[in-house]
């Protein structure tokens, strides 16, 4: 074989090496119960929530304090399973935060009270409703 061909060869053994290494490191959705788990059994690593903010009747979300200087705030979380858990994010609240059809929070728990999220992803409202689409003829 020609010297290219074998390194050519080695670029894509790397690159499958890489490739599997990350689908290993990617995380799957998981509940609060989990997490809790992990904790318990003394796994620290962060792990990936999706729920939904708690609202009542009127649809206005509840349990959300903001720390008077606006740096930090809780809220409350209702994970797939109806798990409600007060999640703490050490960043101002993210624009049309309780506008979101659903929250992603990534971290874990500290104690078992309050679950500490690192990274905060929402899913917004579309701005494209569907009386919008009828009302162009559609």
């Amino acid at each position: 074989m020609k010297k290219g061909h074998l390194v050519g060869i080695g670029i894509i053994a790397v690159a499958i090496v890489i490739i599997m290494t990350s689908i290993g490191d990617a995380s799957s959705y998981e509940t609060f119960n989990t997490a809790l788990e992990m904790k318990k059994d003394g796994d620290e690593k962060a792990i990936h929530v999706v729920g939904q903010l708690k609202k009542d009747a009127q649809g206005e979300v509840q349990g959300l304090q903001v720390r008077e200087d606006k740096t930090s705030f809780t809220f409350v979380l209702v994970d797939n399973d109806g798990t409600e858990q007060e999640v703490f994010y050490n960043e101002p609240v993210p624009a049309d935060f309780t506008r979101s059809e659903s929250v992603v929070v990534i971290g874990s728990y500290k104690n078992e009270e309050i679950f500490i999220a690192d990274k905060i992803l929402m899913k917004c409202p579309s701005k494209y409703q569907e009386t919008d689409v009828q009302a162009a003829g559609m």
